[in-house]
């Protein structure tokens, strides 16, 4: 689409609508393979797993929270297959063509933090592999800088560096490589999983760690009920769902490539709850069966791969779940803050120099480390943030323009989207106040109970958008009673 108009402060060829579509359903299935199938995934699903006591209760659990997953994609996925424009652009519609910045900025710096730890959990694959030679061992004990050993920072630098040759072509070099990054890391799954089930002489589908062991290790995590209480199994599903929260503000970045609907409902159908719980019932298994054979609860997969016999064998392993960390960051968190930054200064800032100043802020949050802890409490604090955003967008989209855009006065300074001098206050006002619910108080106070924290994104969905409805329904009712005086 040539947008004519278009003011050179919100355009360039980066921000435009999509010209080329031509991600299939297996470009978009892809999408959500390298975004689940990594360290830090597998790492949520097998502590997740220590909440559900059982198998039986896990898949349960993560099937109610992959279907939630795949019902709200498919709300922004559809947006960004009608209008072809990336998130950004599509938060003008309801935030203004300046507020916009607001949630890019907010998107965007989620991002970056992802992106650190998804790249420290890649080179931790690695260092995991490296110390097993004893040299490099007394080297990863004796040496240390910016609060970490010299071998970790020196293979977070490596990661870090070679995502950023990735990106190099734009989207299209990004859609090969997540088309078979992906789908190797199911190899190495399936050969994790079933090596360890056959060392540990199969498994039980109602659990087989002990009680004991679940209460000891899930006791600091938050997370409300002993495991295996409904309690428990809801708080799995809502942490499931919110780990996906930055992802739904920006998958239109990639669904906007789709050539249609239907080949995007085909995508997310694969992608997501079949292919979400797939890959969660294999990291049960695997955490499972981890514990019959070593004795110990193992949650990331390069502390199981560290144990193996075979150099081999943990060589492929590491190797292969660092690429699938690279899959994720790329998807997840450069492609993201890439369109972001553009849109701040879109003149100056294009898709590949956002990426760069996306990759460079998370190699400086690495000395900080923000990213450790427990990975619960962590998606939580995170994700709770985008809720209301999330909120914001969607409830402008469908409720208030029934599906519908002018996508070329996203472009222009004097369109329908400048509201209040390019700020559409109620959108900023109705944000505000849910993040300070979903994010702000649970996290910062101990003003609100203890459970509110775990479903923090869906009271900042429903606040957020709940407040934007009533201020845009009133702001309109007055504008049209104004008109007919």
């Amino acid at each position: 689409m040539t947008i004519q108009g278009a003011s050179p402060a919100l355009y360039n060829e980066d921000l435009a609508p999509a010209k080329v579509r031509n991600w299939g359903p297996f470009s978009i299935f892809n999408v959500w393979t390298s975004d689940v199938h990594s360290l830090w995934g597998y790492y949520l699903a097998a502590s997740l797993f220590l909440f559900c006591g059982s198998l039986v209760n896990f898949l349960l659990a993560i099937g109610i929270g992959s279907l939630i997953i795949y019902f709200l994609m498919s709300m922004v996925g559809v947006a960004g297959v009608r209008t072809g424009v990336p998130f950004p652009v599509l938060a003008r519609a309801s935030f203004g063509i300046w507020g916009a910045n607001f949630p890019a900025i907010v998107r965007a710096i989620v991002a970056c933090f992802w992106y650190g730890a998804q790249t420290a959990a890649a080179s931790g694959a690695i260092v995991a592999l490296l110390i097993r030679n004893e040299s490099m061992l007394a080297f990863h004990q004796s040496s240390h800088v910016l609060s970490h050993s010299t071998l970790e920072v020196i293979c977070y630098v490596v990661i870090w560096a070679l995502q950023l040759l990735i990106i190099q072509r734009g989207m299209e070099t990004v859609r090969k490589f997540q088309d078979w990054a992906g789908p190797a890391v199911w190899v190495m799954m399936l050969i994790l999983a079933i090596y360890l089930v056959i060392k540990a002489g199969g498994i039980s589908l109602y659990g087989d760690i002990p009680m004991d062991v679940l209460l000891e290790k899930t006791k600091d995590a938050g997370v409300p009920g002993v495991p295996g209480s409904v309690e428990a199994l809801m708080a799995v599903a809502a942490i499931w769902v919110t780990y996906f929260a930055a992802l739904y503000l920006n998958f239109c970045d990639f669904s906007r490539y789709s050539p249609d609907e239907r080949s995007l409902r085909i995508g997310n159908i694969w992608g997501l709850p079949v292919n979400l719980i797939l890959f969660s019932l294999v990291a049960g298994i695997t955490t499972m069966a981890a514990f019959q054979v070593y004795g110990e609860v193992l949650l990331h997969p390069d502390q199981i791969s560290a144990k193996f016999d075979s150099w081999f064998l943990a060589l492929l392993a590491a190797l292969t779940f660092a690429v699938a960390t690279l899959g994720i960051n790329v998807v997840a968190n450069f492609v993201s803050p890439a369109f972001d930054f553009a849109n701040v200064f879109p003149r100056h800032i294009s898709f590949k120099r956002g990426g760069y100043i996306a990759a460079l802020i998370a190699l400086v949050l690495y000395p900080f480390a923000p990213w450790e802890g427990g990975a619960a409490h962590f998606v939580n604090m995170v994700g709770a943030t985008m809720g209301p955003i999330f909120g914001v967008m969607m409830v402008d989209y469908y409720m208030i323009r029934k599906g519908w855009l002018n996508v070329e006065d996203l472009y222009r300074e004097t369109g329908e989207y400048r509201f209040q001098g390019g700020w559409h206050v109620n959108a900023l006002i109705a944000s505000g106040i849910g993040i300070v619910f979903s994010s702000i108080l649970p996290n910062f106070t101990n003003w609100l109970p203890s459970w509110w924290g775990v479903y923090g994104w869906f009271f900042g969905v429903a606040i957020g958008g709940g407040i934007y409805y009533v201020l845009r329904r009133a702001a309109l009712g007055a504008g049209a009673t104004a008109a007919r005086a």
